[in-house]
């Protein structure tokens, strides 16, 4: 198969690339654990144990969205939504995020999608607010970069600074392409993210022994430095892509062919064809995963001194191709 087939657009390769740099930082890496963990401790558990202690039902996935959305918006530019506070609020942004979020994905599960392009040129209905939503975002983000572009000259070090600030200092100036970056990181991250904790957490409690192991070596770890006592909990980190073999956040993702090329199969691809592929489906072929497929065990991603891997008799994560 030839190197251009389904190969990201110039621009997305750029914004990837700048991400994976921005990420690769040391003090970025702090940032993001000083921002996660206030999270958690300030917002997500005291809801979890005022719901616990007063034996209130709570919608789980909505709760972890609404932790995703600050997280990735406090990361990504410095502001805070207060999405995730005990009165669980909508916000304007939040609101306006959603709709150009539901309403573009759904012109692709239309039936009949001329009919989004004629109120796109008319200007009515979803057309109409999809539009009015992306203005808001775009205003939104480029005010926060101007207010941004201001505080830089009076900032000394870069030690626990947002992504937008990292991006504007290292010579990023298009406006258009910042905002790209940023709107592009809250999509990817938000519901995604929510999505996978979800079944997640609602897989360990069909599965308590392997909550159980998961609470044993968080433990076990918890001396340890954030990131070393992350990057060690391995078999916490199996149980994750256990759940995500079985519940992929994103079950279907396609590609469209730049120009035209041919499968290994032998499939002929015609230049602008849209090629699916669907990771829920490749999660549970039997031929891959073997006759207990169906079964969540995360020791499908672990092996132990004498296969191999290691020599100090403990767990190791081994990676998986589907």
């Amino acid at each position: 198969m030839s190197n251009t087939f389904l190969r990201p657009s110039s621009t997305t390769t750029r914004k990837r690339q700048v991400s994976s740099h921005e990420f690769n930082t040391k003090s970025l890496r702090k940032f993001v654990e000083t921002v996660v963990d206030d999270e958690v401790s300030q917002r997500l558990i005291p809801i979890l144990s005022t719901a616990a202690a007063n034996n209130t039902v709570l919608d789980l996935q909505d709760i972890l969205q609404r932790f995703a959305f600050d997280n990735i918006c406090k990361i990504a530019f410095g502001h805070d939504p207060a999405y995730l506070l005990p009165d669980l609020p909508e916000t304007e942004f939040a609101k306006n995020f959603d709709d150009a979020a539901k309403i573009s994905s759904g012109r692709f599960a239309t039936l009949l999608p001329f009919l989004w392009k004629i109120k796109r040129f008319l200007n009515i209905g979803s057309e109409k607010r999809l539009k009015e939503a992306c203005s808001y975002l775009r205003e939104f983000a480029r005010n926060i970069i101007k207010e941004k572009k201001q505080e830089l000259s009076n900032k000394p070090s870069l030690e626990t600074v947002d992504l937008l600030t990292r991006f504007l200092s290292s010579g990023h100036s298009d406006e258009d392409f910042v905002t790209d970056i940023v709107i592009s990181f809250i999509l990817a991250g938000r519901d995604t993210t929510s999505a996978a904790l979800t079944w997640y957490f609602w897989l360990l409690s069909q599965n308590p022994e392997i909550e159980k192991e998961i609470l044993r070596e968080i433990k076990d770890k918890s001396e340890s430095p954030v990131y070393e006592e992350v990057k060690d909990m391995v078999y916490t980190h199996a149980s994750l892509c256990e759940s995500m073999r079985l519940y992929p956040p994103v079950p279907i993702d396609g590609k469209v062919a730049l120009r035209d090329d041919v499968l290994p199969d032998g499939t002929v691809i015609k230049k602008g064809m849209r090629v699916l592929y669907h990771p829920y489906a490749m999660g549970r072929l039997e031929m891959l995963w073997g006759p207990d497929w169906e079964e969540f065990k995360p020791d499908r991603w672990l092996q132990r001194a004498g296969d191999g891997v290691s020599n100090d008799g403990k767990w190791s994560f081994v990676g998986r191709d589907q």
